[in-house]
């Protein structure tokens, strides 16, 4: 009998031993499928830009495809709210930016932050300002000179309300005083068209988006809203190096939808920021103009926490905020 409980005891602690080391390798071969990359806005601007480019490394990561879903409208609403609305199982990720918090606050129907887990942070992209060669416009100086001759006197080109872009462009209005006329388009690529057409006279938008243009003299960068100037367009001064004190930052964040297993939330997280420091990932970021600055959760969730304080103010000044 003796020899039959130490028998017993010696396989229910072999089972205990098993089970310790085999639950963190089911862990480990979380994902078994392809990750769905849900980016808010139409392909060819600067969130679809990094999403594929993650993509491109993500197999190498995470032994999986990275598959790259745009689910763009409401100005970034409708890819927020599919994202929240998935399946709590890991295999859908969402790319937010200051969007999101905006449109949490704006719009009554909006996905509230709550809903969202912060995983990981990407970068920061600033905004810059840009005119067309055909305004004859040469400096933030005569920008905002025409605009206090004439109130709302310039077009400008931006996302729909809650939009980085137009968030920006009215940070620009309240910082200077100024009334700009401005026009939603649903993405940074058919802003970018409206402006070399001649549709409108300014944008708001990220140097990488631009800079070609500028250099060849399409378009006219008047200035960074960022404390240094972009690699991409080295000659073209910071707001502050003109003499203007103003920032105006996007950034770049991955989320999942509230509910994800603790295990797999780690996983995701723990892939995803080796991806983001891959060396060849970081060198073809650089070339795309990309800024990649990877923090873990934890340092991710206080980002945006601060974040969202910040846009709060910035809306209520504006007289932005949702009743």
């Amino acid at each position: 009998m003796k020899t039959r409980h130490t028998l017993m005891a010696a396989a229910a602690l072999a089972t205990f031993q098993l089970a310790a080391v085999f639950t963190p390798v089911v862990a480990e071969e979380f994902p078994t499928r392809p990750v769905s990359l849900v980016v808010p806005w139409p392909a060819g601007g600067a969130y679809d830009l990094a999403a594929r480019l993650m993509a491109e490394y993500a197999p190498e990561a995470m032994s999986q495809p990275l598959v790259v879903t745009n689910v763009t409208g409401a100005a970034g609403s409708t890819g927020v709210r599919h994202v929240a609305d998935a399946a709590p199982d890991g295999y859908t990720v969402g790319m937010m930016g200051t969007h999101a918090i905006a449109q949490s606050y704006m719009n009554p129907n909006a996905t509230p932050l709550d809903e969202l887990e912060p995983l990981v942070f990407i970068g920061p992209e600033p905004a810059s300002l840009a005119v067309g060669d055909d305004t004859g416009i040469e400096s933030i100086e005569e920008y905002l000179e025409l605009l206090r001759d004439m109130p709302g006197g310039i077009v400008n080109g931006n996302d729909s309300p809650g939009g980085f872009s137009y968030i920006a462009a009215s940070m620009l209005e309240n910082r200077f005083d100024v009334d700009l006329t401005k026009i939603p388009y649903q993405g940074y690529a058919p802003t970018v068209s409206a402006l070399l057409s001649g549709e409108v006279m300014s944008v708001t938008l990220p140097i990488p988006l631009l800079a070609d243009q500028h250099a060849a003299g399409a378009v006219r960068l008047l200035g960074v809203a960022a404390e240094e100037r972009h690699p991409f367009a080295p000659d073209v001064p910071t707001f502050k190096e003109q003499g203007f004190d103003f920032i105006a930052e996007d950034f770049f964040m991955l989320y999942l939808p509230q509910g994800v297993p603790e295990a797999r939330r780690d996983r995701l997280e723990q892939l995803f920021y080796e991806l983001l420091n891959d060396d060849g990932f970081l060198q073809e970021a650089s070339e795309l103009g990309l800024v990649i600055t990877p923090m873990a959760r934890a340092a991710t969730e206080s980002y945006l926490n601060q974040r969202s304080r910040e846009v709060h103010a910035i809306l209520e000044e504006s007289g932005l905020l949702s009743d």
